[in-house]
């Protein structure tokens, strides 16, 4: 089966990042394929290059990183959430002359079209948090 996962909470303020990587992961143990995570409204937080959370905690970023690593997963993070909270990348940095991008290496800054075609594409579209 097919699966594709929006996820619309930021790491750091909700359990909606470690309840979609879970079920991922999961997803992937049990032999199915995970097309896209599709980072939406404050989830882009999981994009950023600059979060960094106590070495006790949970590192998303990195987590994401690696599960797409080895399962070759779209990691796409919508363009409007994320420059309205601050994650860019080299191209929107220089558009908007930025001093620097800081989104994190795996991800990729595209539209809501990612997000869409990820639904046509999956058999399945699951979302965590609102």
């Amino acid at each position: 089966m097919n699966i594709s996962i929006a996820l619309y909470g930021a790491p750091h303020s909700s359990e909606a990042s470690e309840s979609a990587y879970r079920f991922a992961q999961a997803c992937c143990a049990k032999g199915h394929r995970v097309l896209r995570i599709f980072f939406y409204h404050d989830g882009v937080h999981n994009a950023s290059a600059l979060s960094m959370p106590p070495q006790d905690e949970t590192q998303h970023t990195e987590r994401w990183q690696a599960l797409a690593g080895e399962h070759n997963i779209d990691l796409v993070v919508c363009v409007a959430a994320a420059l309205r909270r601050g994650i860019v990348d080299q191209d929107e940095s220089e558009r908007y002359e930025l001093p620097s991008a800081n989104i994190a290496r795996g991800f990729e800054i595209s539209g809501l079209g990612q997000l869409l075609d990820a639904a046509v594409k999956s058999d399945r579209l699951i979302t965590f948090g609102r």
